[in-house]
């Protein structure tokens, strides 16, 4: 646990709790941001993609948040309750010491699950404090009107698409648009606040204590009966419980859809516009967490998103960029326009805030293998694919003979061009090198004579063109010196051999030019441009895959050197966003699923080698 001291009310507080002083809520359909001071600023519902209530985050006068906090100074700890996403947050003041008690029912596919429920139950459990409460959401990211009524414990918020409704224990006032109270509790009293979805099949519904406490306990046995699944049992099982807890949370239940990220626009530069939105489905980041969840033991999750392949993800959609798209909607929808919220003015005044995502045509080749080496694990780790899912395999690995020697964006979806990137050879060399070893193992029907043919034809190309002699490494992309850290793939996808003569001086080249105290940057945007101004931090997967490419080299002690390092930079809860500043704060969407799942197979491979 972190100590941090805030005064919610205090002269001269932030206007922004910095990303890193959040924690994460969610019922495996939307998720909540809750800040270290109390206060919920991130909120879309009744799903992750859906328009916000609070937003907070993005503009502190116009976002929208759920103030909850004490009404007079304290310092303040946040921690998870023991092996759930029960989030608690404590309040040390002179007179006694609460709690705020954060958390989302999960309730399957019952006639509740429309309700959507966000609990805050409020405690004392020394002395007397005071509290404040203020809920002021904001409707369609901050651009539309509500009205408020208010009825001793509850209050109503209407806009024209649609209404909350507020239940609380205590008396509510109103203020403006907004709902308020102060109340006080002395030791071992408690209050109650529930937000609900409102409409007309939704029945209204109160929240006394005894229910909050049901509902709490209930919330609680549902984490820690999904995480008894888990096998790990090696040194780093907190921090390897939490990421996957997190990527649990990053699941819609629905579809089996898991997100990259559950916010939008927070900056990767803070002043920069390198601000996206990730609240989709990547195939990249989708199949590599169904790889890191098959370790773990979470087979239904990999099963889930296999549907989600199956139902919304089959060749022949007839994109401009091939077969498939680099990211879908969590319903599985193609179509996600980007638009800037100008009236918003972006976490710190970093615009623009962006919703859609515009990269959704680009064409990038590297997906093709991650999805066909998730169906490879997949078939092998959990369950035979169907006759159904093989045809699909087979098209798609036929239109990547086809097609892998096309330039392209490439995995960082840059906005400066194609070009021939050497990581999305490796990756065409992936999808058919893991479709031959399927249709082997289980004799399925293929064009195997061909496929061998094309798969060592990238062989050659990678081992010819995207070598650099003068720099003694293998380099970005064809024609160029530039390194990039998403080369670390080649020995974890079992291109190359991690101690290959090759392989050990690229390793070296890009530790001096890319790492910095185990921190690995994705590439250098001064030496290749990639169509975007300013400059990123350390890429925090990347620092992930650094670890577990040492590990594979023999490198034994500055891999678990480097990996403890990189667990230092985790905020107070084991939360992890995109990107690491220069001096240590975290940037980017947050949390982020790359990273937690890169976290898990670190922990695993070294793990291993350390016995």
């Amino acid at each position: 646990m972190a100590e941090q001291a805030f005064f919610q009310n205090a002269p001269g507080s932030p206007r922004y709790l910095p990303i890193a002083e959040h924690g994460l809520i969610g019922d495996l359909r939307s998720v909540a941001l809750v800040g270290s001071n109390g206060t919920i600023d991130w909120y879309c519902s009744p799903s992750f993609d859906a328009p916000s209530v609070f937003a907070a985050v993005l503009d502190a006068e116009r976002g929208g948040f759920f103030a909850l906090a004490a009404a007079v100074p304290a310092r303040t700890k946040q921690f998870y309750f023991p092996d759930t996403n029960v989030l608690i947050t404590r309040f040390y003041t002179d007179e006694g010491v609460g709690e705020v008690q954060d958390f989302m029912p999960v309730t399957g596919e019952s006639t509740e699950s429309a309700r959507h429920r966000l609990i805050r139950r409020v405690l004392c459990v020394r002395g007397t404090v005071p509290f404040r409460v203020r809920v002021a959401p904001r409707f369609n990211y901050g651009a539309d009107p509500h009205t408020l009524r208010t009825l001793g414990d509850t209050a109503l918020f209407e806009s024209a698409a649609k209404s909350l409704l507020l239940t609380s224990t205590v008396a509510l006032e109103s203020d403006g648009p907004d709902a308020c109270a102060d109340f006080k509790l002395s030791e071992g009293e408690s209050a109650v606040f529930a937000l609900d979805q409102a409409g007309e099949d939704i029945a209204p519904r109160g929240c006394a204590r005894a229910e909050a406490q049901q509902q709490f306990e209930t919330t609680v046995c549902y984490w820690r009966r999904w995480l008894h699944q888990s096998r790990y049992r090696g040194r780093w099982r907190e921090m390897v419980h939490r990421s996957a807890l997190t990527l649990k949370l990053l699941t819609y239940a629905p579809t089996g859809a898991i997100v990259a990220a559950p916010t939008t626009s927070l900056p990767e530069q803070f002043g920069g516009e390198r601000n996206w939105d990730y609240r989709y489905v990547w195939i990249r980041d989708a199949a590599f967490a169904v790889y890191a969840l098959l370790r773990l033991g979470f087979s239904s999750e990999a099963a889930a998103f296999m549907k989600f392949v199956t139902t919304y993800i089959s060749p022949g959609d007839g994109f401009a960029s091939g077969p498939l798209q680099i990211m879908y909607g969590i319903d599985g929808r193609s179509d996600l326009p980007e638009r800037e919220l100008t009236h918003l003015e972006g976490h710190c005044g970093s615009a623009p805030v962006r919703v859609g995502n515009g990269a959704a045509g680009q064409l990038q080749l590297d997906i093709y293998g991650a999805l066909i080496d998730s169906i490879y694990l997949y078939d092998k780790w959990a369950e035979p694919i169907s006759s159904a899912q093989w045809d699909d395999v087979t098209r798609l690995v036929d239109w990547v003979c086809d097609h892998w020697d096309q330039p392209d964006e490439g995995i960082w979806e840059t906005r400066g061009g194609r070009k021939n990137f050497l990581y999305s050879r490796l990756m065409c060399w992936v999808a058919i090198e893991r479709a031959i070893r399927l249709a082997n193992r289980r004799g399925l029907p293929a064009d195997l004579p061909r496929w061998r043919q094309c798969r060592d034809t990238i062989y050659r190309w990678i081992m010819d063109r995207g070598w650099s002699g003068r720099r003694g490494a293998f380099v970005q992309h064809e024609g160029g010196d530039v390194l990039d850290a998403s080369l670390l793939m080649m020995p974890l996808a079992k291109f190359i051999a991690p101690t290959d003569p090759k392989w050990l001086s690229t390793l070296d080249a890009l530790t001096d030019d890319l790492v910095s105290d185990s921190l690995v940057y994705r590439y250098d945007p001064q030496a290749s441009p990639d169509g975007l101004r300013g400059d990123e931090g350390t890429f925090s997967i990347c620092s992930f895959w650094y670890v577990e490419a040492l590990v594979r080299a023999g490198r034994v002690d500055e891999a678990r050197l480097a990996f403890e390092k990189m667990l230092t930079y985790a905020n107070h809860l084991g939360l992890y966003a995109e990107e690491i500043g220069r001096t240590g704060e975290q940037q980017g969407n947050f949390p982020q699923a790359f990273t937690h799942l890169s976290l898990i197979s670190a922990a695993f491979n070294l793990d291993r080698a350390l016995g």
